[in-house]
């Protein structure tokens, strides 16, 4: 019966195709919306975690100031990094970054570009990688050595896609450094900044021959890798428990440091991420109603058009729940036909829209089939209506219906 009633909803579709076509184009468009909106949402969540996994695992870092933009506050000291290490349980590597932007120049060419001078554990800490070259040591750390490890960006901003940097000098204001190394690229961070946009350096080069800052407080940051297994959390309160004292801050008076925890700030982005999907799909599913809306308008009018047919079935021997099946597998199979149309347009714009907007395309089975049958749901509760007036004709009014 099902099957039947199946059969003659396509030949009805069938019949009025720019009638049928006109009435799904809302299943189409909310269809599409919803399914294109949640995956490139998922695509963004997926993107955020790679960067922010891109800046290190187990990552910790203490700034000075309250928050990460405060300026004008007291700089940490190289015997932070020292004691961090020495006496927080849980911490596997440390480093001190010091940061600061200069211009670039390699012969002719100039890159206005990031400059971190740091210590070779650095790399580890922020899982930099070699293209080729290698990274400094702790010797060149002790001597102050003019080495250099540049970013990819920086490699074709000064050297171009061709050239080999590797021995060449590159001038830094006053000082010249010889590339020693290239970092593999890394792309964009977490908050969107170009992690392959820099020069790292032994940070004792740039304090004696750069910025000219050999005060005890000079470091920008201390990087913190956490060892694996080791709750992060208890390292974090262990940090800011050492760092109050170390910066004389008695019991009354707040932090002029902070210590942010790369998997929160994941966490966080991600959640964030994920309540703005969840409002885009809704938003996006009102057009589904509006889709619904039409289904069922077209659907009364259907009923209005065939009731001399109804009549005639009923008649001979139809009974009411075969007239509201018939009616109600009409609607369904609209919608359904709607969702299946829109499925497919949502994967070419998410194919189209991903590399736009930077989110990788994953595809979601589960999100696809959700959406369809919401679509199929959406037949159900608008065609019911219509398929009800349907069954409750009388045969008789019916067969007059001119």
């Amino acid at each position: 019966m099902i099957f039947n009633a199946f059969i003659i909803a396509l030949r009805e579709i069938r019949r009025n195709v720019t009638r049928s076509f006109l009435t799904v184009v809302g299943i189409v468009i909310g269809v599409a919306a919803v399914v294109t909106m949640v995956t490139l949402g998922q695509g963004a969540t997926d993107a955020v975690r790679a960067q922010i996994a891109n800046m290190g695992s187990n990552l910790l870092i203490i700034r000075p100031g309250q928050n990460w933009w405060s300026k004008g506050v007291t700089l940490l000291k190289i015997s932070d990094v020292e004691k961090v290490k020495e006496q927080v349980t849980g911490i596997r590597l440390t480093a001190p970054l010091i940061e600061t932007n200069v211009a670039a120049m390699a012969g002719q060419r100039v890159r206005f570009t990031s400059i971190q001078g740091t210590t070779p554990d650095y790399f580890e800490i922020s899982n930099w990688q070699l293209s080729s070259g290698r990274f400094f040591n702790e010797l060149e750390v002790t001597q102050g050595a003019g080495v250099a490890v540049i970013g990819e960006t920086v490699r074709k901003e000064l050297f171009g896609r061709m050239e080999n940097p590797i021995g060449k000098k590159i001038r830094l204001d006053k000082m010249a450094v010889e590339v020693i190394g290239i970092t593999k690229a890394k792309g964009q961070g977490g908050f969107g900044d170009d992690l392959d946009d820099n020069i790292i350096i032994p940070y004792t080069s740039m304090q004696r021959r750069l910025t000219g800052k050999t005060s005890e407080n000079s470091i920008n940051q201390i990087m913190i890798s956490g060892e694996n297994g080791y709750p992060t959390a208890r390292i974090l309160a262990d940090a800011v428990l050492l760092m109050r004292e170390r910066r004389g801050l008695s019991g009354n008076e707040e932090n002029d440091f902070s210590v942010f925890d790369s998997l929160q700030i994941a966490e966080t982005l991600t959640a964030t991420t994920r309540i703005l999907t969840s409002l885009l799909g809704a938003v996006a599913g009102v057009s589904l109603l509006v889709g619904g809306i039409g289904i069922m308008n077209i659907m009364l009018v259907s009923v209005t058009e065939r009731t001399r047919e109804i009549g005639i079935r009923m008649a001979i021997g139809a009974r009411a729940r075969d007239v509201l099946l018939q009616f109600l597998v009409e609607a369904i199979t609209l919608s359904c036909v709607g969702g299946i149309i829109g499925i497919v347009f949502a994967y070419g714009l998410c194919d189209f829209l991903s590399t736009r907007v930077g989110a990788p395309f994953v595809f979601d089975a589960k999100v696809n089939a959700m959406a369809f049958i919401f679509s199929a749901g959406i037949g159900v509760l608008f065609g019911f209506m219509p398929a009800r007036r349907a069954a409750q004709l009388d045969p008789i009014d019916a067969l007059r219906h001119e």
